[in-house]
């Protein structure tokens, strides 16, 4: 017959020993342990006789087959030998605490996850989790705790989409992996990140490749309608290759705008540092302007006194003026939002944050792993639309009429 806890009298000597300084409340001999013992055993054993007197109500013969002992630990600190219930068909599967559960509280893996989502390694992770905790948590461990966020990963990246974005943009970010022979390539991660026609955020997808070219971007785009994308209004870009090829063959009603501060910056590559605050004042007009035949002008202007001396800039302009001056065609709200890709570059500056002290990643999997955790965490706060969306959302819906799919009242 198992000896009943005694409540009043380890209370009695709880007290005594904490004013005598014997024990502490909580860490690994605290007071608490005992008592989170009893009370987690209480309610394995309700919840055991639960599952014995459920199997027998659907004609099972399963009765209770004994106690598995395991170590387990609390937030607090205490250690102790938790007793969990068995039955004799092996049915029971105990819910406050889980079968393989061996910390209680929060879930630790949880923790790891976000901690590697801010860029720790496994040894900086092993490290924390022992000094907080008093877990020794190996690299291994780690790496299968991460390594659970790969299902995720892989539904969220075939997981059903809208059938109209507003707004979509993509940009590339440029990694090292280390292949299986131990040699170092690179590699371009590009997002693709979209606002829906509610005027709130969200990546739609986020893929790898050596290279980009319209086959590549076939791809992508095809992927997009795949998952149920039919059309995307206007879709900003940095000068990707091959992409405007690519989005006529799968979207060929979008309006594709290449991203105004990249050509800017491109531009000032060529412009020596003695000329560049005039050149940047001489430029400024071309992008501000309140028409595309006053961009025009200005551009005519821009030529005739730099153009002899910086011809590959103006020719770079020249080359690109159509797809560059694409947001004359709308109204404010709207260019504000689609001459740049500003957007998605806010959303690579947090991902570069915490890639940026890792080097080489050890496989395309350890990256799109982190990244996925990454965009994951931002995306938790994307609550509100975007800011002015009511008076985007009015212009968007009087230009593209029903293509838009905008309901005001949403």
């Amino acid at each position: 017959m198992e000896k009943q806890f005694d409540f009043e009298h380890y209370k009695k000597q709880a007290v005594e020993d904490l004013l005598s300084g014997k024990k502490q409340i909580d860490g690994p001999d605290g007071v608490l342990a005992p008592l989170l013992k009893q009370f987690l055993e209480a309610a394995l054993d309700a919840e055991v006789k639960s599952h014995v007197k459920s199997s027998k109500g659907i004609g099972e013969a399963n009765r209770r087959n004994g106690r598995m002992r395991k170590e387990v630990r609390s937030m607090s600190g205490g250690v102790f030998d938790l007793e969990t219930p068995r039955d004799r068909t092996g049915t029971f599967e105990p819910q406050i605490v889980e079968k393989r559960q061996v910390f209680l509280g929060e879930s630790l893996e949880r923790k790891v996850l976000l901690m590697y989502a801010h860029g720790m390694s496994y040894e900086g992770i092993s490290q924390e989790l022992y000094q907080i905790y008093g877990i020794e948590a190996s690299a291994a461990f780690i790496s299968s705790v991460t390594d659970k966020v790969l299902p995720m990963m892989d539904q969220w990246r075939r997981r059903p989409l809208e059938g109209v974005y507003s707004f979509v943009f993509l940009d590339a970010m440029h990694f090292r992996i280390r292949g299986d022979d131990g040699r170092v390539e690179n590699r371009m991660l590009y997002l693709v990140y979209g606002i829906t026609t509610s005027g709130y955020k969200d990546v739609l997808g986020m893929y790898l490749a050596p290279s980009e070219g319209a086959k590549f971007w076939l791809q992508v785009l095809s992927d997009l309608q795949q998952r149920g994308v039919e059309d995307l209004l206007i879709v900003s870009v940095d000068g990707l290759k091959g992409f405007e090829e690519a989005i006529r063959a799968i979207f060929p009603k979008a309006e594709v705008q290449g991203c105004i501060v990249h050509q800017i910056r491109h531009s000032f590559k060529f412009v020596s540092d003695k000329d560049l605050r005039t050149f940047a004042k001489d430029l400024k007009p071309v992008y501000t302007a309140v028409d595309e035949a006053q961009a025009r002008q200005r551009m005519d202007e821009l030529e005739e006194k730099w153009g002899k001396k910086y011809p590959p800039v103006i020719k770079s302009w020249r080359d690109n003026w159509e797809r560059l001056t694409t947001f004359y065609k709308y109204p404010q709200a709207i260019r504000t939002i689609m001459y740049t890709t500003n957007p998605i570059e806010s959303l690579n500056r947090s991902v570069r944050k915490i890639t940026k002290t890792k080097g080489a990643f050890a496989s395309e999997t350890a990256l799109l792993k982190l990244v996925y955790l990454i965009i994951d965490q931002k995306a938790q706060k994307w609550s509100k639309k975007i800011h002015n969306w009511g008076e985007i959302a009015s212009q968007l819906d009087i230009i593209f009429g029903e293509r838009a799919g905008i309901s005001i009242s949403d």
